[in-house]
């Protein structure tokens, strides 16, 4: 597996994981990648600032790419463990919280772009993070 920045015409970042380079060339070619903020599909790679590691000497502060993915899934476990899942709920309580109808606490779900627009409107703080597929979260 790889991680690319990727980076959309409307200069959105994120980014994404392939089996190999040429699956992020296939997969672009065939028109199949999508800016997860705008929907836009003319993607392209951005400069990353994660240093894959493909040799030298230990200690040598470059990051290998295993190391990264165990950060990236750690990362997420601990989000799991630590917040509550309200799924398609997440903007409805997110405001409530806000506007302190409900008491303040971690939570975890999905919105839609129409929504994200209006917490953002509203000053509701919230962050996407990346959600590793079953298979991979069974690897590692």
């Amino acid at each position: 597996m790889i991680v690319f920045d990727l980076k959309c015409a409307n200069g959105h970042i994120f980014e994404a994981w392939f089996k190999n380079g040429a699956a992020f060339d296939e997969q672009k070619e065939q028109g199949r990648l999508q800016c997860p903020v705008c929907g836009s599909s003319s993607v392209e790679k951005a400069i990353s600032t994660i240093k894959v590691k493909k040799g030298g000497a230990k200690g040598d502060g470059v990051v290998s790419q295993a190391a990264v993915a165990q950060l990236v899934h750690a990362f997420y476990k601990k989000v799991v463990e630590t917040s509550e899942d309200v799924g398609t709920r997440f903007a409805a309580e997110a405001l409530k919280m806000h506007y302190g109808v409900a008491e303040p606490r971690s939570i975890r779900g999905v919105a839609t772009k129409e929504e994200e627009e209006m917490l953002k409107d509203e000053g509701v703080e919230f962050f996407r993070i990346p959600v590793p597929s079953k298979k991979e979260e069974g690897s590692h």
